[in-house]
């Protein structure tokens, strides 16, 4: 692997966190021995350009600072390659990196574990889902928390993580099960009332959020959490356990696994690694092995 890596920097990540990382990362890559130089975009398409063109010169890794939104990014450039990926996590929910085991918010630790891996060539093969030729590597997610992704992103006021607290309660009020029809690997059609449905590559969403908590990344397939038709009264109960996982017991959650799904239903968005993807029906297909990470 060639020394000169790319640095692929968000700066407005984390009310400016990515900015601030950017600096203490480099120096740590540089520390360890490694050609730093760095990409920033005037917006995303610009960024992704400039990324892809890194990768395709021959870069040695792609090395993203920010938060999900900036590693789904960097995803974009890479996967289907054999360019490693690394994450200094900064961002806000972080959950990609959690996954792989690297420090967050700690920029200069995470290069340094970035470093040792692509130095010692301790490199995993992760699995990604697709969705209409988008990747990700998360969860993707459907039905009430979609619906409060779309409130919160309307939302001019207030900010940060606030906003989506306020969302929450304004779709609680408003609150009803939706109906789905769910395809598992080309099988026979599941016509269902559900609260929501996730996807998950990975474990967690939403900055620790366990809802596919038994996702395994290097298996092939998905977790398929489908929680039921449940009322507001449940969902308050049921919500808080998903930060430990332990939500998957209750009776009104299902979970089923399946390398590919489609999922059917009116008026819902589907977001994966917290970015939209546009409107049901989608279907996602879990790649096996779909790229190379630097890990812990």
């Amino acid at each position: 692997m060639t020394s000169e890596i790319t640095l692929f920097v968000n700066p407005t990540a984390g009310r400016g966190r990515g900015a601030h990382a950017a600096q203490p990362a480099a120096s740590a890559l540089r520390a360890a021995g490694f050609s730093v130089r760095t990409v920033l975009g005037e917006n995303a398409r610009d960024a992704l350009t400039r990324a892809r063109a890194a990768v395709d010169d021959g870069t040695g890794a792609l090395i993203a600072v920010g938060g999900d939104g900036m590693a789904n990014l960097a995803l974009q450039a890479v996967a289907g390659t054999r360019t490693p990926l690394g994450l200094v996590a900064v961002g806000t929910g972080n959950d990609f990196a959690r996954a792989l085991g690297l420090p967050v918010r700690d920029p200069a630790a995470a290069a340094r574990v970035v470093a040792e891996a692509l130095k010692g060539a301790r490199l995993r093969d992760v699995d990604l889902g697709r969705v209409n030729g988008t990747w990700f590597a998360t969860v993707l997610a459907s039905g009430f928390d979609s619906r409060v992704n779309d409130r919160g992103n309307r939302m001019r006021w207030p900010t940060g993580r606030f906003k989506y607290d306020l969302a929450m309660l304004a779709e609680l009020a408003a609150f009803k099960p939706f109906p789905y029809r769910i395809t598992l690997d080309d099988g026979e059609v599941r016509e269902i009332e559900a609260t929501l449905v996730a996807v998950g590559n990975g474990s967690s969403y939403g900055g620790g959020m366990r809802i596919c908590a038994g996702a395994d990344l290097e298996d092939g397939l998905f977790d398929i959490t489908v929680v039921g038709d449940c009322g507001r009264t449940t969902l308050l109960k049921v919500f808080p356990k998903v930060y430990k996982g332990t939500h998957l017991d209750h009776p009104k959650v299902t979970v089923h696994r399946a390398a590919k799904v489609e999922l059917v239903a009116e008026g819902i968005t589907g977001y994966a690694d917290g970015e939209p993807l546009g409107p049901l029906p989608l279907t996602a297909q879990c790649v096996r092995a779909a790229v190379r990470v630097a890990a812990a």
